[in-house]
Parts: structure tokens; sequence; C-alpha cells
């Protein structure tokens, strides 16, 4: 197969959703149709139920929830799928806004009984703000919830997004018959058995069609017939352009845990979702087609195998071909590097891969060269915009639990941070470490893995600290400059790459200071011109 037939074959996307709406058991799913796995995780053997095939860190087994992104690839009817499930926990939210700048396109699961939450607003809204193409699954179907209408209304108001149904309900909860497909015009009935891998779709191109009533009921065939003419009544058509812009978002129904809907989303993806698009370097757009190989980290993994103490990068390629043993550029060091086992990914399976394409995810073994952002290339000294550190709302003092580990300590800190878990600040007044993060729970995180992976014991100490603000460096011969950090040494911090960091202790003392210090310039991310 040509370079450009293999570029067009590929499908990166991201799955997004609240906790809980069903977004891990969708993605096995979707696996089981690609004939990647042959039973779904969450099949009880021996009364211990399995854990999901995308959780492979042991915590999430124990928590129930994804709290790092999972890379899985499967091919799918002649197309190469690369799934990136991300965790819908609020804690890990900066681990998901990072993985937003690998993929393509993505799919929101919305559970039918909640609606539309909290998370799913703001992960939607980094979407629409980069015009990622979005489709929009609504899960649970077998359970009772919200009306059809009123959810797709919600979607539309909520989340700002302009719907179109590619598919809709016949009933609900425990009138749920099955599942009217508006895109392949079939009717999907519903057996309620997730043993069965597919099952009956009817084709019926004509809805008047007496077959109809014989399939679902007089009652629910009439009551589809009115809510479809509805649809068509009410909704926009489907644009294929619209939605690959971002301004249309089709819509689908189904019950995932029950397998239903999935495959017609499935279809309906490989055939509309965007191949790997062009992406915005600081110096130009970069296109996938280009001959010459680029593309970037957006996350590094340490223990993908607790076996060894191994720590992986992942790189999503954006132009050329990744050739496995083949120099390239790591345009920060300016040093090049080789790479003699690049991997691809099935959740915690790996395998050597020689050669990758646009779109691919691959996992290169890091012994700490590589920081989340950085850039490969085959010469061109490109960076791609942004992964900013966003200012943590947590912060604790970490101390050593166990004096004779502190060597495992400070290593396992350093891995982590590396990884993008958390923030590490270390003052300037005494060097005591700070851990900033976006959500409580990564402290528990945080501690586990270090005693599991590391040998090390942490305990941590409250500290009062309102936000993290970053200090432009840019005017620091200044006399002002010089004064702030003289008054305000006690409060001032490095981060992990040495850059100045104001810890303020609260919104109005921050206030004060910006008055009190016009020109020393403070930031909310750790990125700014």
């Amino acid at each position: 197969m040509s370079f450009l037939e293999e570029i067009q074959r590929r499908r990166t996307f991201g799955i997004i959703s609240h906790p809980d709406a069903g977004k891990t058991t969708l993605t096995e799913k979707l696996l089981l149709f690609g004939g990647a796995i042959q039973e779904a995780g969450a099949v009880k053997s021996n009364k211990i139920k399995k854990g999901a095939t995308s959780d492979f860190m042991e915590i999430e087994r124990q928590r129930g929830i994804s709290v790092a992104t999972s890379v899985l690839a499967f091919e799918y009817n002649g197309i190469k799928i690369n799934i990136l499930d991300t965790p819908g926990h609020k804690d890990f939210a900066e681990d998901t806004f990072r993985t937003l700048t690998a993929v393509d396109s993505v799919i929101v699961v919305i559970d039918v009984a909640k609606g539309v939450e909290e998370q799913t607003e703001k992960l939607v809204e980094v979407c629409r703000m980069r015009n990622i193409p979005m489709i929009v699954f609504i899960n649970k179907m077998d359970r009772e919830g919200k009306d059809a209408f009123d959810l797709l209304d919600e979607v539309e108001q909520k989340l700002g997004l302009k719907v179109t149904p590619l598919s809709f309900p016949i009933g609900m909860g425990y009138d749920f018959k099955g599942i009217y497909n508006i895109w392949e015009k079939n009717v999907n009935l519903f057996s309620g058995d997730s043993r069965k891998d597919i099952e009956e779709t009817v084709e019926i191109s004509d809805l008047s069609s007496p077959k109809l009533d014989e399939l679902v009921g007089e009652d629910s065939a009439n009551t589809l017939r009115e809510e479809i003419e509805l649809v068509d009544g009410i909704y926009p058509s489907f644009d294929k352009e619209d939605y690959l812009n971002g301004v249309l978002q089709p819509v689908f129904f189904g019950s995932a845990l029950n397998n239903f809907g999935v495959r017609e989303l499935l279809d309906c993806f490989v055939d509309i979702a965007p191949k790997p698009r062009a992406k915005q370097s600081e110096e130009r757009l970069v296109k996938p087609d280009e001959k010459k190989f680029s593309g970037f980290v957006f996350k590094i993994h340490a223990n993908m195998d607790p076996n060894h103490r191994n720590r992986l990068a992942f790189v999503k390629i954006v132009s050329g071909e990744f050739k496995r043993n083949s120099p390239y550029l790591h345009v920060r060091n300016n040093k090049k590097l080789k790479f003699s086992s690049p991997n691809a990914f099935f959740a915690e399976k790996k395998e050597i891969v020689d050669i990758s394409y646009p779109g691919d995810i691959v996992g290169l073994q890091d012994t700490g060269t590589f920081k989340i952002g950085d850039t490969l290339t085959e010469g061109e000294a490109l960076n791609y915009k942004g992964i900013p550190s966003f200012s943590p709302e947590h912060f604790r003092y970490i101390n050593n639990a166990d004096p004779l580990k502190s060597k495992q300590l400070y290593k396992g800190i350093d891995q982590l941070m590396d990884e993008g878990v958390a923030q590490l600040f270390t003052l300037e007044l005494n060097g005591r470490k700070v851990i900033g993060t976006v959500g409580a729970l990564q402290y528990e995180v945080i501690q586990y893995r270090l005693e599991h992976e590391y040998g090390a014991k942490c305990t941590y100490e409250n500290l009062n600290v309102h936000k993290a603000c970053w200090i432009d460096p840019s005017n620091s011969a200044s006399d002002e400059y010089k004064e702030f950090v003289r008054v305000k040494q006690r409060f001032l911090a490095k981060d992990k790459h040495g850059q100045l960091v104001f810890l303020a202790d609260s919104a109005f003392s921050l206030q004060m200071t910006q008055q009190k210090y016009p020109n020393v310039k403070l930031h909310f991310t750790s990125e700014f011109d």
C-alpha cells in the first residue's frame, strides 16, 4: 500500500465524557467489533470481575475509573483505527486536555439519565476551541432516562452544539424496542442479551411499511413515525463538510453495555470521520502527506510494565513515515536519536513496529530525555504549539516517610511529574518540595504509585496557596523586579523546568502584588510569549 493510501485509511480519535457515562465500556465494544478482543473485560469469571481492557494501572482496577489515557489500535473493514481512551474524572482533566492535542476527532458519550454533566461541558469547550469534529453517543438507552428530544435540546443548549440525529430510539428503558438507523435506513431490534455480538437488523427503507408494525408493535411504530417526521422537520440534514469543520454534530443512540447501537456508530464513524489532519507548528502548517517525518510527545507514562522500570513517551505522528532505527532530531535538545523498538499499542500489550504513518501513535522507550510537548523531526526545527501547564488547584508539601528510601522517592517524584500527573515546585527559601494538582484524588494516586512502583513512602502536609503564577523573566534586571523577589522570597518557588513561580496565598494578596509591582508580569499558564 502506498504512503498516501496508508494516510487515507487512518482514523485517530478520543472518547470523552463525564465519569460513569460508559466511556470505557464503549471503547471495549468498539474493540469487540474490530475483532481485537474476544470477550469484553466486564465478563465475570470465578467471581472476580476482570478490569476493563483499557484500564491497566492497578489503582484504576481498584477504583473502577480510568486515570491515565490508554492508546488502543485495531483494524476494521480495512481502516486502521487508533482510539485514545481518556480519564473522565475531573481530577485528571489535564491528561485529557493534553490528549485532545493528539486526536483528529472525538466521540462524546452522554448518559441518558444524567444528560449533559459538568465535565463533559469543559471537555467539549476545548474541542470547540480547536474545531475538532465531534460525534455524540447517547448511552444506556436500556435504562429509564430523559426523553430523546429533551436530550437533544440539552446537548444543543449546554454544549453549544448544532446536532442532527443519525439514529433514533424506539422507546426507552423497559419499553426499549430498538433503534431506527436514519443513516443506513434500517431497524435494529433489541434483544437485551449482551452475549450476542450483533442483534437482529432489518432493512426498512420506508417507515410507512406494515413490516415495522410487525417488528415493534403498532403503538411503537406509530410513535416512531411521528418522531422521525419531527426530526426531519427540526434538525438540519447531515452535511459531511459541516461535520468536518466542527459546525455540525451527528448523534447516535445506543447501549454500550448491551453492545447495542455500537456497530452503527462505528460504521458511520469509519465513513465520515476525518483522516489525519494538518497541524499548526510555531513555524508553519505541517501537512500529513509531507515526505519528512515530524511528531510530538503528548504523554509520558512511567512503568507501563511494573516488572521493568521503564518510561514510554507517546508520540503522535503528524507527517511523513516514522521508521525504526532511523535517526531523528530531538528539537529541544538539538540531538539526533535512534529508536530500536518503537511500540504500537493495544492497551498494555505492545508490539514493535518497523514503520508508522501520520495519525498513528508510537511509544518510544525513554530514559528521561523527553518532556511533554517535545518535537521530533527529520531535521527541521519545528515546535508544535503548546501543551502548557495550568495553575493547579491544590497544593501540599510532600515529605519523605522513609529516610532510607529518599533516592527512590526523588526518582519517583521526578518521573511522575514528567508524566504530567502533577506539578512539582521547589521553594526558594528552604528547598522544600510542593506538589500541585488539579484534583485531590491525584495525591492518592501519587502516594500509591510511589509505594508500589518505586518502593518509597511519602506523607503530605497542607499548604495554603491560592494560585501558582509563572513570573515573566523579561524585565528581571529592573529594580522593581529585584524588590519583588526580595520582598516575596518566601512565596517564590521554581517549577520542574527552573521557571520562577509566585505562590500567592489568597486572591487578595495576588491582587495587591499586581498593583504594587505592575511591571512584574504574572501568568496562569507556563507557556507565554
